[in-house]
């Protein structure tokens, strides 16, 4: 277990830290007998899956912002071979928020960008918490046109609660350099994967988000804003957190159903922070099955369906009275 406990962990947890207390004790004097220690696990998995069942929509968030939740620079590690980072978006300076470069994944070539966060003060402060600069976002274009010029595809890991919003992002064209990344993603002649791993609020992630397939872990968020912001704008009160969570619709099992998204990608049970390799392996299934599927279509037809995809985004229903 984690040494960051969650509220719902608790439980968990406690029964765990019983368990193995009465088995250290068993050594030296055995009291429990191997087949009740056995029942108390047994008890312990029923409660993991019982919790794990009824979990509200900001305890999803909450999976998802989770410390030890793998982050773009875990997977960049453990999926590929070879990475080289790329530097510099060639007009300003190089963005810490946005990590990207080349790499292979069992012998593939592909380009790799995604958005990291940092995992203690020191590297949030680095990594700017994830909130991109638009020269991050000039950043990732730039790779990503170098990647079309060489016929490689583009993955991208999407985890960000948002575009950096200070004065110095605003003054060197923050809302440009997103609209600009959405205009050349769409029409990038070069298969995207895009891969939800955390956070996706906002232009912030849809700025490196257009592709041909979206894949989301199971615990991540897809929001056009985080909870606290929408309950302060709505309600007036950030606390109301839980409940503009719920109401935002913006976990996998919603956004499949509004076609947002085309594959949940599973979690172990309780989140990928509890077993990262778990989590490692799926993403990887998955990239090296969406690569089976588009490497074989015409440029042509990828662009005219990634086109489509996205423009039958935004389904809303009217009542006509009279």
């Amino acid at each position: 277990m984690s040494s960051a406990i969650l509220p719902h962990e608790k439980q968990i947890l406690e029964v765990q830290q019983t368990i193995q207390q009465l088995k250290e004790q068993n050594k030296n004097n055995p009291v429990w007998t191997q087949e009740e220690l056995l029942k108390m696990e047994k008890k312990l998995e029923q409660l993991r899956k019982s919790v794990y069942s009824q979990l509200k929509a900001w305890d999803r968030v909450a999976i998802c912002r989770h410390p030890q939740r793998p982050h773009t620079l875990d997977y960049i590690q453990n999926l590929t071979e070879d990475f080289v980072e790329l530097f510099g978006d060639r007009t300003f300076q190089d963005d810490h928020a946005i990590v990207a470069g080349l790499a292979k994944i069992d012998g593939q070539k592909f380009m790799v960008i995604g958005q990291e966060k940092g995992k203690d003060t020191e590297s949030r402060i680095y990594r700017n918490f994830g909130m991109p600069h638009p020269e991050g976002y000039r950043k990732a274009l730039r790779c990503m046109r170098l990647a079309a010029k060489f016929d490689l595809p583009v993955i991208t890991l999407l985890d960000t609660p948002g575009a950096y919003p200070g004065l110095s992002a605003e003054e060197r064209g923050q809302g440009w350099a997103i609209a600009q990344n959405l205009l050349e993603m769409s029409r990038l002649p070069t298969p995207i994967l895009v891969i939800l791993i955390g956070e996706g609020c906002s232009g912030g992630a849809l700025g490196v988000g257009v592709g041909d397939v979206i894949g989301m872990l199971e615990h991540s968020y897809y929001s056009v804003i985080s909870p606290e912001g929408c309950a302060s704008i709505l309600w007036k009160d950030a606390g109301k957190n839980s409940t503009a969570a719920s109401a935002l619709k913006m976990h996998v099992e919603d956004l499949l159903k509004l076609e947002i998204v085309d594959q949940m990608i599973a979690e172990p049970l309780g989140g990928a922070h509890l077993d990262p390799q778990t989590v490692y392996a799926n993403v990887k299934t998955f990239i090296k099955d969406q690569w089976a599927a588009l490497k074989s279509v015409p440029i042509e037809h990828l662009l005219e369906n990634r086109y489509q995809k996205f423009r039958k985004m935004g389904k809303f229903e009217s009542l006509i009275t009279t």
